[in-house]
């Protein structure tokens, strides 16, 4: 048994709702070394998120980031939240990425990953303006 971890960088991002499988893929070629393992991805931040979802339909993670708006909506001059140190935006990321998780786990098969046939990983970024975020990326598993 052997583990491997690895920081990466992710583009600039807005809000919303992105698939990032290929970028993940690209930025661990490691991967391929592994028979069978577990690739756990951990996002260093609070206020964005990682999740396994829909990788086809680009309707879904529009749907998905409209539906946690509703779920969590932006402060409109209420009070609705005492934390705006940031901006409206600033609690509600930072609950939505409480919903969602900073983390996801997907299994290794024979130097790929297991996903399933409409599953993608997925990055959620919950602020208005354009951040960078930082993955740790951390394999176990069987060397091939």
């Amino acid at each position: 048994m052997s583990w491997f971890q690895k920081s990466f960088t992710l583009p600039l991002k807005s809000r919303g709702s992105y698939l990032i499988t290929d970028t993940v893929v690209q930025e661990l070629p490691e991967i391929k070394g592994y028979k069978i393992g577990l690739l756990h991805l951990f996002v260093q931040h609070t206020s964005c998120a990682l999740s396994l979802n829909e990788n086809w339909d680009q309707d879904v993670r529009q749907d998905m980031s409209d539906a946690l708006d509703r779920i969590v909506p932006q402060d409109q001059g209420e009070g609705l939240y005492r934390h705006d140190a940031e901006g409206v935006d600033d609690m509600p990321a930072h609950i939505k990425s409480a919903l969602i998780g900073a983390s996801i786990t997907v299994p290794i098969r024979d130097g790929k990953l297991a996903l399933g046939t409409w599953q993608g990983i997925w990055q959620m970024e919950f602020r208005a303006a354009k951040h960078q975020r930082s993955i740790v990326a951390t394999i176990q598993g069987e060397n091939m």
